[in-house]
């Protein structure tokens, strides 16, 4: 753990909290491993769960009746989500190794066992320009659950997510939802920056995200930039006060960048800056010329000048 909000993984070590690790009131997290042929059987107890498949191939049985999750990748395949209510036990089988996430809530059991499939899945562009990123809605606010909400975000190589910065911690007439990001980042050496911040309680964290890392976001805002040549997928896991259509309540932005959902550019400066053009020189009264010069992309990067 590097940070009581940040937890590293390793490919035989997964995270998972509770409300007592946490700290918090509601949700529980946790990724898993099943090589080919394991079985593993578990129970909900109090919870809705859902269980969401990252890669590989696995047999669900719940209340006498069997699903299959079958996923290749989550940068190439919406999910089959199975979501288990309070009270209801599973087993689950790999046919080949497999990785998943699942997690609950509190609930009080009003809805059945089910399989989501990808068909079903409502799938939103959301922002624009450098802020655009695809966000998969499998457990909305429109979707039936009782208090858990469960999102998959998409950002691009270079673009922001989270933006303009939101909350929803119970302060300035935001719901109080607690969130999860499970990260998975392509190429597996990429990364993105996700920062945790609340000015009224002091606290300002950069944390780098690495593929498999999971954080938690406790207060305040927490928007996400990734790297130039990562794409970023986050799995959100979010539980809180609101039951039901309670839940679409929309979260809080930070007051000082709300005008962004008018403007996605965000007024952005234009290039090149100054009198030059590329290949135009500039006679200046010294005589000396100078002239805009690109980056030469065909140059080899040991070689390349500084920034």
């Amino acid at each position: 753990m590097t940070g009581t909000n940040h937890f590293s993984t390793t490919s035989d070590t997964h995270p998972g909290i509770t409300p007592e690790s946490a700290g918090w009131q509601y949700l529980t997290f946790r990724v898993e491993h099943l090589g080919a042929g394991e079985t593993r059987t578990g129970e909900t107890g109090g919870l809705e769960m859902a269980l969401v498949p990252q890669e590989g191939d696995l047999t669900a049985s719940a209340n006498g009746e069997t699903y299959t999750l079958r996923r290749e990748s989550v940068f190439t395949q919406l999910p089959h989500v199975l979501y288990l209510p309070p009270g209801t036990s599973y087993t689950l089988t790999a046919t080949q190794d497999s990785t998943y996430a699942i997690g609950g809530a509190p609930a009080q059991g009003r809805l059945p066992v089910r399989l989501i499939r990808p068909e079903e899945i409502r799938v939103e562009l959301r922002g624009g320009a450098n802020a655009t990123r695809q966000v998969s809605h499998i457990l909305g606010p429109d979707l039936p659950a009782e208090r858990l909400l469960l999102y998959e975000v998409y950002t691009p190589s270079g673009n922001w997510s989270g933006w303009p910065p939101h909350r929803h911690d119970g302060r300035l007439g935001s719901l109080y939802i607690e969130e999860t990001y499970y990260y998975r980042v392509s190429p597996p050496g990429g990364w993105a920056v996700h920062r945790n911040y609340s000015p009224e309680d002091g606290e300002d964290e950069l944390l780098l995200a690495r593929d498999g890392d999971l954080i938690l976001s406790r207060r305040g805002y927490h928007p996400v930039a990734a790297a130039p040549g990562s794409n970023v997928y986050y799995l959100n896991y979010m539980a809180g006060e609101a039951q039901g259509e309670e839940r679409s309540r929309a979260p809080v932005d930070e007051a000082a960048w709300g005008w962004m959902r008018q403007d996605w550019g965000g007024r952005a400066m234009d290039l090149p800056f100054g009198a030059a053009r590329r290949g135009e020189p500039l006679h200046e009264a010294g005589g000396q010329d100078e002239t805009l010069v690109r980056e030469d992309s065909s140059q080899p990067a040991s070689e390349a000048p500084p920034p």
